[in-house]
């Protein structure tokens, strides 16, 4: 998992609220567990005119040219600015998958489904929580400004702006240390890859027949 320690990115705006699974990725493209290739269908229903299938050329696919992800000013993009409830919906860990190979670091929102917001962190996907004030100050300076950019800074739990402005926010300390080593859960249990040896060639001295 990559590491998350400082941030910098161009804010895209997805100024809606109760976007769910389904729209971050639909169905159709859940049978791939590659974890990667599923940027193109990035909120697929949205991005396109006509609904996709796997397997497509989705480069040569007709967007809606009003769709945020397909405007000029934010291409390149890698912090999402979203409403409340951001990942509501079905289970699904496809949707941070798409979410990060379309280049998302962070998402900030007011608040998260849950099972979305935990599938996050163990991917390496930040999910930011700020105040719905906050948020719309956001929605605000990035209409405002062109090409506006943010600083997420996991160390000190900062969201820096272009012009100085700080947003502190509250993160898990333990989600907090997974991400700033790029530690997921694998990860985590080969730390004591050593131990695990080791326990496993004293069992098998003490019961062998169980490794028959």
């Amino acid at each position: 998992m990559e590491k998350f320690t400082l941030h910098k990115g161009l804010v895209i705006p997805l100024d809606r609220s109760n976007v769910d699974t389904d729209a971050i990725i639909p169905k159709q493209y859940l049978k791939s567990i590659s974890r990667s290739g599923f940027g193109p269908t990035l909120f697929d229903d949205w991005r396109y005119v006509k609904a996709g299938e796997p397997g497509m050329d989705h480069s040569k696919r007709e967007i809606k040219k009003d769709f945020v992800l397909n405007q000029a000013r934010y291409q390149g993009g890698s912090i999402l600015l979203a409403r409340e409830n951001f990942g509501c919906g079905s289970s699904r860990e496809h949707a941070v998958w798409a979410l990060e190979d379309f280049g998302i670091r962070a998402v900030i929102a007011p608040s998260y489904a849950d099972i979305f917001f935990n599938n996050s962190f163990k991917n390496g996907l930040l999910p930011l929580v700020l105040s719905e004030s906050e948020v719309d100050e956001l929605f605000k300076a990035v209409e405002s400004n062109e090409g506006y950019q943010l600083t997420v800074d996991l160390e000190k739990q900062q969201v820096i702006s272009l012009d100085g402005n700080s947003y502190d926010f509250e993160v898990d300390e333990f989600r907090k240390y997974c991400l700033l080593n790029g530690l997921d859960d694998i990860g985590l249990t080969l730390q004591y890859a050593n131990d695990i040896k080791a326990y496993e060639k004293k069992r098998k001295q003490q019961a062998p027949w169980l490794f028959s």
